[in-house]
């Protein structure tokens, strides 16, 4: 199985403009503020400041999600995990936030809901783990 992707993020939440950002830098694999803000700009009906770019990417930089490059005399921004990462890490937190409700009658419930493609998945996950817990027991 493989593993949360590390280092993680410091704050996995983000708002709408961080994320919008982070998904344009997925997309090129790095840029620099003006490139983001032109293809932000792209929309004709959108209007953002150039620094406001910058504050946003200057804070997904401290919340661990890019890193900032000097390349000649331009910052290029680029993030530290793929896109698929990402999803991974905010799937597990929204996991363990949903299995702290700790009220098995409620999770039930919920799973009482899923269509049949949802349970077979959660058939599947299941199964998986209990190899790997097989696995561990067997192993010296």
């Amino acid at each position: 199985m493989n593993p949360l992707p590390s280092p993680r993020p410091k704050q996995l939440s983000l708002g709408p403009l961080e994320t919008e950002i982070l998904e344009i830098l997925w997309d090129l694999g790095s840029a620099t503020v003006k490139e983001i803000h032109d293809r932000i700009l792209t929309d004709p009906d959108r209007e953002l400041a150039y620094m406001s770019v910058t504050t946003v990417l200057r804070r997904l930089t401290k919340k661990g999600w890019l890193a900032c490059d000097k390349q000649k005399r331009a910052f290029r921004w680029r993030p530290l995990l793929t896109r698929e990462e990402a999803r991974a890490l905010q799937a597990h937190q929204q996991l363990k936030q949903f299995l702290a409700i700790g009220n098995p009658d409620v999770v039930a419930a919920f799973a009482d809901d899923l269509d049949q493609a949802s349970l077979e998945q959660i058939e599947a996950i299941a199964q998986r783990l209990q190899a790997v817990r097989k696995r561990e027991r067997e192993e010296p």
